[in-house]
């Protein structure tokens, strides 16, 4: 009877091969999820700081979060209701009035999104009185708005549990979230 060889008793240039091409799966994963959470190209670079800082509150500019699923983008008429009002004396600010000048709307390119799978609404978070600094981080602290890898739905739950522990029996049912 011959005798066969095992798994283990490859020649070693098979395992150097395999170990090569397990080596380009991995960079190729990290770098997808790399290019994939980065804060994608807008076409104006916005900044949130000075509108906190001037206290404008998230809901001026997002007035969908009150009515849908999406908080909506500002619209260059709805920038344009306070910003031909202001002084361009800042580099950016004349930058803006430049792009404001040669486009006829701004294209964002939104950054905090859900899966197709997943219903979320603001609303009911916004009637909790959940803070939107709680989900979407420190905005006046990122140079450009950044999309927050820790929304999972461990997270999402994590949150229910602790804000809502007399709801959790409802906030955790698959349907709440999941249509």
């Amino acid at each position: 009877m011959p005798e066969t060889k095992g798994l283990f008793h490859r020649p070693r240039v098979y395992w150097v091969i395999a170990g090569g091409i397990l080596i380009v799966i991995l960079a190729a994963a990290i770098v997808g999820l790399v290019y994939t959470q980065a804060a994608p190209q807008q076409p104006f670079p916005y900044t949130h700081a000075p509108h906190i800082e001037k206290g404008i509150p998230c809901i001026y500019c997002h007035s969908g979060a009150y009515r849908g699923q999406s908080a909506g983008l500002p619209t260059k008429a709805k920038c344009q209701g306070c910003h031909q009002n202001i002084k361009a004396d800042t580099p950016l600010l004349q930058q803006w009035d430049e792009y404001a000048r040669d486009h006829d709307q701004i294209e964002w390119v939104p950054v905090a999104l859900m899966p197709d799978f997943v219903y979320f609404s603001h609303q009911p978070h916004l009637n909790a009185g959940i803070d939107c600094i709680n989900c979407h981080g420190d905005l006046s602290k990122m140079t450009t708005a950044e999309p927050q890898n820790y929304w999972t739905m461990g997270w999402c739950l994590g949150c229910h549990k602790t804000m809502a522990p007399e709801k959790f029996v409802k906030l955790s049912d698959c349907a709440t979230c999941h249509k």
